[in-house]
């Protein structure tokens, strides 16, 4: 049967698929991200295991057209506006993790005798997280738009911009070959060095004209044939990989240039949210392709450096980001949960390896190390950041030591409390919950609004409301409000699961506010009627309905009902989306 399959390419392609879709199914059932089955498909495929991958230069051309539309889509998605939004945290945590991480994984792969070049390509690998992965858990579990959220967002951008610059370096030295003995071999002369410099500085000419004078033209016109704009930023990202690729810059580099080119276009979101299922796919092939080439008899011997780089990454990385960001005058909380979305490597720290490894700087075995750690650290980081506030939880009164007295950066995002407190606290400060906010002002009634997030807190000041910031599953925080003289305490906040068991915001609010010595009433908001009498069972005193509650008032007013005067609601601008 193998035998046959080999012989057919296609029937090659169509059992990589198919064991793509069913490892890949068993992947998310374990809650991991595909690039963990993907990689384990190509070991499973590879000469270790059933040696079924024998269409080498098929596998490899779609693996090199799914690296350049990877960095096509990061290109067009580069945005700096997030970090000057977001102040100097985002631009000193992104820079100080990938300066600390690359200066002790350089001295822990010295120290494990892989040489200087070797342990340099490592320790560069280890400074880059999956920006794909680390969104994905994020809005998953629906903390995107919070505090920690939004700052871990920032730093991967920054990462992405050391992605970018260390492609261009590779690519400046890339025509030289390198020894494990030393450095950077010296073949090439100062020329071919000046001949890449000169194409970098000719391909970013081309961009800046592109943007200038045919972008915004030419993207207004394909738009009106959506699937052709789609073809052709797949042409894009193909030609500027091939020009990019001619003039020694390298594949990548090309292909982040064709998204930079059209970055600036009205259309990119779109032309993003096309691409992104392509991408996927083609990205399939880059792993299979990497993991077939991996020998699993030769990788026992990187199995000490694998864990101890392993552990670094897990352990050392979230510690670096904790430190930055509490001498930045962050809460340890914030600090732990934004600093668990850099204890894994991403899909660029294997490409950037690879890329060593054809310019002949370091050797496979160094690319199966790597790969060995992102497949330990992608996997267990995925259940750290899931499960990130329990984990806090245990390890709170081990962190005390990276929190500054005072937090200062956190409070100038909160308000004053009232002496003579407030009668309601509203958790969840979106379209519901502002509605009630300023329903509950006009009626005289004093409202405390506490959301974390920044922008959301930012809107309700800017409305007239008071507001603090702070996490509803947050016990320090939650324990600190001014609970006692309130009546009510309302959540809007969205279903958001907190951990191992089916508790959410919502029934953890509860016993957080209860524990905290509250005696008032409690309501909830619930999209789903199943889960009234599981939220009344948890304690609440109110189940509030959002739909049917629209539903009834607009039957009441279709029936002849009086209508009330309507209150218009501002909408809530959170950097380009609508908080709801």
């Amino acid at each position: 049967m193998m035998e046959l399959i080999a012989q057919s390419p296609f029937a090659e392609i169509a059992l990589l698929l198919v064991m793509a879709a069913i490892i890949g199914f068993l992947g998310i059932m374990l809650r991991q991200p595909l690039i963990v089955s993907f990689i384990a498909v190509g070991l499973i495929a590879g000469p270790s295991a059933l040696d079924v991958v024998h269409s080498d230069a098929q596998i490899d051309l779609l693996s090199e057209l799914g690296i350049a539309v990877l960095l096509f889509l990061v290109g067009i998605k580069l945005d700096v506006k997030l970090i000057r939004s977001l102040g100097s945290v985002s631009l000193m945590t992104g820079l100080g993790q990938v300066a600390f991480t690359s200066i002790f994984g350089y001295l822990i792969g010295l120290a494990l005798d892989l040489g200087h070049v070797t342990s340099l390509y490592v320790a560069v690998a280890l400074t880059f997280s999956s920006t794909i992965i680390i969104v994905k858990l994020l809005s998953d579990k629906r903390e995107i738009d919070s505090l920690h959220g939004q700052i871990a967002l920032g730093f991967l951008i920054v990462q992405d911009l050391v992605v970018v610059l260390a492609m261009i370096v590779l690519s400046a030295v890339g025509i030289g070959a390198a020894g494990e003995g030393g450095g950077l071999g010296g073949s090439h002369g100062g020329g071919s060095v000046l001949t890449v410099l000169a194409s970098g500085v000719a391909m970013v000419a081309l961009v800046i004209l592109f943007v200038r004078f045919v972008a915004n033209p030419l993207t207004e016109r394909l738009a009106r044939a959506p699937e052709l704009l789609v073809i052709f930023a797949i042409a894009m990202a193909a030609m500027f990989a091939a020009i990019g690729d001619i003039a020694g810059l390298g594949k990548e580099v090309g292909g982040l240039m064709a998204g930079i080119a059209l970055a600036s276009t009205p259309y990119r979101e779109t032309i993003a949210a096309r691409l992104a299922p392509l991408r996927d796919f083609l990205l399939l092939f880059f792993f299979i392709a990497l993991g077939s080439t991996l020998d699993l008899s030769l990788l026992g011997a990187h199995v000490t450096g694998a864990i101890v780089f392993s552990l670094f990454v897990l352990i050392g990385n979230p510690l670096i980001v904790l430190a930055i960001m509490g001498a930045m005058g962050y809460r340890k909380r914030t600090g732990f949960l934004a600093g668990l979305t850099v204890a894994q490597i991403s899909e660029f720290s294997l490409i950037f390896v690879a890329m060593g490894v054809s310019l002949g700087h370091v050797r496979e075995d160094a690319l199966g190390l790597v790969t060995m750690v992102g497949l330990v650290t992608i996997a267990a980081s995925t259940y750290m950041i899931t499960y990130s506030h329990q984990l806090f939880a245990v390890l709170e009164r081990f962190l005390g030591v990276f929190e500054r007295r005072g937090t200062p950066r956190e409070p100038s995002e909160a308000g004053v409390h009232r002496e003579d407190g407030y009668k309601v606290i509203l958790f969840g400060l979106g379209r519901f919950g502002t509605a009630m906010g300023i329903r509950l002002q006009k009626r005289g009634i004093r409202v405390l609004g506490v959301d974390f997030n920044p922008f959301a807190i930012r809107r309700w000041r800017e409305l007239g409301l008071e507001t603090e910031f702070g996490d509803a599953t947050d016990p320090e925080f939650v324990a600190g409000l001014p609970l006692p003289p309130a009546e009510w305490i309302v959540s809007t906040v969205p279903i958001h699961p907190t951990g191992l068991s089916h508790e959410d915001t919502r029934t953890t609010l509860i016993q957080l506010t209860r524990a905290a010595g509250f005696r008032g009433r409690i309501a909830v908001a619930s999209h789903h009627a199943r889960d009234t009498e599981e939220l009344f069972a948890s304690g609440a005193d109110l189940v509030l309905e959002p739909f049917q509650d629209a539903a009834d008032r607009g039957v009441d007013i279709l029936c002849g009902g009086a209508e009330e005067e309507r209150t218009e609601i501002p909408m809530i601008e959170t950097e380009g989306k609508t908080a709801s």
